[in-house]
């Protein structure tokens, strides 16, 4: 296969498997909250133990998120890819037989070890193979995020409706298989990848980017971005299952297709930021997702449907700015920045998964809404002191 430049217009093929590889690093991260309260019924779990669910998941992703952008910093690119999607057939087939929440989550948390594999490192592929189409590829690859976070709930809520959750993670795990043959065969090698020399330059280069008043900034934000967006797309589940509205699994994936929003806003985010900037993209994101977590509160079933939009689009905004932000100012150890990141925003996500279980409990649906406004505005706070009134890097 002849290599692609990084002066060269990335083919149609090579843009769709960059796409596919984000959408398969996301089947599974998020599919569980379709059938969160069936999972409550048929292993009698509390709010928070299903939240966990989801948040098991996402601390996995960001206990390994720094170790494999160190890791392929190393070893290269485009094989741990392939074997970090290869391993994560193994949890998916074995959810099927799980005899307790607490097995759930064991499978859970494995799965989560090996998504920084695909999501770090092709991030770090994208950087170094084609700068000059950075932005476009970059929200190219976010898109596929999208698409594979509804394509997870969507399906398991339907694949359970016609022949039960445990099947349908096992033929979850045959389409895992299907991408990593897919992602073998079509993605080209690295041509820019560069060794790093050992440990302790690695170490190095990651006491560089702790110090990088950028990476920090974009790490705060991405762990706002995802607090929120897991917990409103978690307990969600759990309002409308209950009375009045009582929705059913498939009912409760087809809540999934306002994902489908975040693959016309996300390809969009590059033009924005070339007109209004990074900080100004990000403000609009953020009262975005503010207003649209308001509008959740009311009672008719299609205005909470609208909240779920609005909301949606301003947090897909929100991560692909916040992508391009920290590509856009780091130069080396790109694989260990994205895993810096990563580490912030999947922490993010469990703590969210964690507390707003515990808002739920409390004071249901309101009590979730108003921790996560509280998110989003020291997200603004993080914006304006850390992006907009930043001195601009003397080099």
């Amino acid at each position: 296969m002849t290599m692609i430049k990084s002066n060269r217009a990335p083919s149609l093929l090579l843009k769709l498997t960059i796409m596919m590889i984000g959408g398969f690093a996301f089947l599974q991260v998020y599919s569980i909250q379709a059938i969160l309260p069936v999972l409550m019924e048929h292993f009698v779990a509390t709010h928070v133990q299903a939240g966990l669910t989801v948040g098991v998941t996402v601390m996995a992703v960001a206990i390994m998120s720094p170790f494999m952008g160190m890791f392929s910093d190393a070893v290269g690119r485009k094989s741990l890819i392939v074997i970090c999607m290869l391993l994560i057939v193994i949890p998916t087939a074995l959810l099927s037989i799980s005899e307790s929440i607490s097995q759930i989550k064991l499978w859970r948390f494995l799965q989560g070890l090996f998504v920084p594999g695909i999501t770090v490192v092709t991030i770090a592929y994208i950087s170094e193979e084609f700068p000059d189409k950075l932005a476009s590829m970059l929200s190219l690859y976010v898109s596929g995020t999208v698409l594979g976070g509804f394509s997870g709930r969507f399906l398991i809520g339907y694949l359970h409706s016609l022949v039960g959750w445990q099947t349908g993670y096992l033929i979850f795990a045959g389409l895992m298989l299907i991408g990593v043959i897919w992602a073998a065969l079509v993605l080209p090698a690295s041509k820019n990848f560069v060794v790093s020399g050992n440990f302790r330059a690695s170490l190095n280069i990651l006491r560089q980017h702790s110090q990088n008043p950028h990476v920090l900034t974009a790490c705060a934000l991405g762990a706002c971005v995802l607090f929120s967006l897991v917990s409103i797309f978690t307990f969600i589940n759990l309002r409308l299952a209950a009375v009045p509205y009582e929705l059913s699994s498939a009912n409760l994936a087809n809540l999934f297709t306002v994902y489908l929003i975040g693959m016309l806003i996300t390809p969009l985010t590059a033009k924005l930021i070339y007109k209004v900037g990074i900080a100004n993209s990000l403000f609009f994101a953020i009262i975005s997702s503010i207003c649209g977590a308001l509008i959740t509160l009311c009672s008719p079933l299609w205005l909470i449907i609208v909240g779920l939009v609005i909301m949606s689009s301003g947090v897909f905004i929100s991560q692909a700015t916040t992508i391009s932000h920290i590509s856009q100012h780091v130069n080396q150890g790109r694989s260990l920045a994205s895993g810096l990141y990563y580490m912030c925003y999947y922490t993010g996500g469990s703590i969210g998964a964690w507390i707003c279980g515990i808002s739920y409990t409390h004071f249901g649906w309101s009590g979730v809404v108003s921790t996560v406004i509280l998110l989003q505005l020291m997200a603004l706070g993080i914006v304006f002191f850390g992006i907009k009134m930043a001195k601009p890097v003397t080099k």
